[in-house]
């Protein structure tokens, strides 16, 4: 699959950028959609909150979907299937419809997007695969920057329903694209062989080849994809994410915490599955691989300091400066500015001075910017605020493209895609997570107001950010490139064989 580098790049990057540009153009289209539709606060928040529930609960299935059926034909499903959601919506009647279909817009972007990582992970050999997922990093920002200066535009010129016929060319383009595509050859599971199997194989040249494992059946198919395990990830990433967005919501935190709550019991019960399962969702050779853990440890600190911090600053630019939404965005300009001008850059860093430094700096830059914005005040300038935003910008870039390709990389490549379903998993609970707890913050210390430097949020927001160091230091220390081929040993002029240590 290693030729068509070029359109499974191009399949990546337009189908990441497009659920990128539609959570941001979907927030500006909403106060519109709610009174066009006659409908009240809550059915409209829905229309996010269904989504995300959706999507979180199925990425890590989905990405083991993608690893037994093929990356390329999980993702012209779900890319299929969001355009074919968007447009209903774009004709939807009333607000039920509306939900109704986001919620299969999220199941469909939950297909779509682990592909998109796992289609990286097989296409490209792995000194291009840093640039790739560089390339997608930087996709990501700027669709993210554009969504609301392109929904702004759209619901004031079409209307609130044009912003979700935005996504259908691009997505129904890419999905018939990757159905050209072709997977490459998956070697069927083969049982493992014990040393004396291998030693009499290796010692008796005359002794019979090894049996081809039978076919598995359909229910051995369905076992192997472990159900039970998906349904209880998927309540237990479902019911974490609707707990941390009731939590966020004013007077829900009551109702976030139960949900919260629910999730633990979920992943505790998910924990006693797994160990007793013949074939668990969550393998142990991938739950064992530490730079994996520590890059989706990298991104969930990354992501919660990140959003955290833009929902309090948000609201401190409009209703303590009584900046318009335009003004407030020029501020932060350079938070978006720095992700696409960063995302190319990473790679050369990577290479000259390996994940782990790489990543440790990108937390300290992120770890400083958060900590300058809490010492923000009333009075605070144009000046500071976007210093602050462009430290956001290259601390967030740097540990986004350095920690996922950790991942991406590291993972065994049996088990990409739900390495990349876990990695997509982690960039919607840290978001969630950093609102979450911004919000509580912000409610214990109501006398501040937004005022960064007089309130509890931000400075909690720093720990948060300087987690990232630690896990940042537990990346590998350089690119650990595998070898494509096994080295053969060498022979001695003796006529033994030497064996390399």
């Amino acid at each position: 699959m290693t030729r068509h580098r070029g359109p499974v790049l191009a399949c990546s990057v337009i189908g990441a950028a497009v659920v990128a540009l539609d959570g941001t153009v979907l927030t500006i289209a909403q106060p519109a959609l709610q009174r066009d539709l006659h409908a009240h606060v809550g059915q409209v928040q829905w229309t996010s909150t269904g989504y995300l529930v959706a999507v979180a609960s199925l990425l890590v299935f989905a990405g083991r979907l993608g690893d037994r059926y093929g990356h390329r034909r999980v993702f012209a499903l779900g890319a299929l299937g969001f355009a074919a959601a968007s447009t209903g919506i774009a004709l939807a009647p009333g607000i039920g419809t509306v939900i109704v279909l986001r919620v299969l817009q999220g199941i469909c972007g939950a297909l779509l997007q682990p592909a998109t990582l796992g289609m990286l992970r097989t296409a490209c050999p792995p000194d291009r695969l840093g640039t790739a997922i560089a390339v997608r990093t930087a996709a990501i920002g700027l669709a993210a920057a554009a969504g609301p200066l392109v929904g702004g535009a759209l619901v004031s010129a079409y209307g609130w329903r044009s912003v979700f016929l935005l996504g259908v060319p691009p997505t129904l383009a890419i999905g018939l694209l990757a159905l050209t595509l072709r997977d490459p050859a998956a070697p069927p599971p083969t049982p493992p062989r014990t040393s004396a199997t291998a030693s009499s194989s290796a010692l008796d040249p005359a002794a019979p080849p090894p049996t081809k494992p039978p076919r598995p059946s359909a229910a051995a198919g369905l076992s192997a994809l472990d159900p039970a395990g998906a349904l209880l990830l998927a309540v237990a990433l479902g019911l974490l994410v609707h707990g941390l967005v009731e939590t966020a919501r004013p007077g829900g935190a009551p109702t976030g915490l139960l949900a919260v709550a629910g999730a633990v019991a979920a992943g505790l019960a998910l924990a006693r599955h797994e160990r007793r399962a013949a074939s668990p969702l969550l393998s142990p050779e991938l739950l064992r691989s530490v730079p994996v853990l520590a890059g989706l440890a990298v991104l969930l600190a990354a992501s919660a300091a990140l959003f955290g911090s833009l929902f309090v600053v948000t609201y401190f630019l409009q209703d303590v400066q009584g900046l318009d939404p335009l003004g407030s965005a020029l501020r932060m300009l350079p938070l978006a500015g720095l992700m696409v001008l960063g995302a190319p850059l990473c790679p050369p860093l990577q290479r000259r001075f390996g994940p782990r430094r790489t990543a440790t700096g990108g937390a300290a830059l992120l770890t400083l910017g958060v900590l300058l914005l809490s010492r923000l005040d009333a009075a605070a300038g144009p000046a500071p605020v976007a210093a602050s935003a462009a430290l956001l910008g290259a601390g967030f870039v740097t540990l986004m493209v350095t920690a996922t390709q950790v991942v991406v990389h590291r993972a065994p490549e049996a088990h990409a895609g739900v390495a990349g379903g876990l990695q997509q998993s982690v960039m919607n609970i840290g978001p969630a997570l950093g609102v979450a707890l911004a919000t509580l913050l912000l409610a214990l210390v109501p006398d501040a107001g937004f005022v960064p430097s007089r309130g509890a949020a931000l400075p909690a927001l720093v720990l948060i950010a300087a987690l990232g160091l630690p896990a940042a230091l537990a990346l590998p220390r350089d690119s650990g490139r595998p070898r494509t081929r096994p080295e053969t040993p060498s022979a001695r002029s003796d006529g033994r064989t030497a064996v390399r240590s």
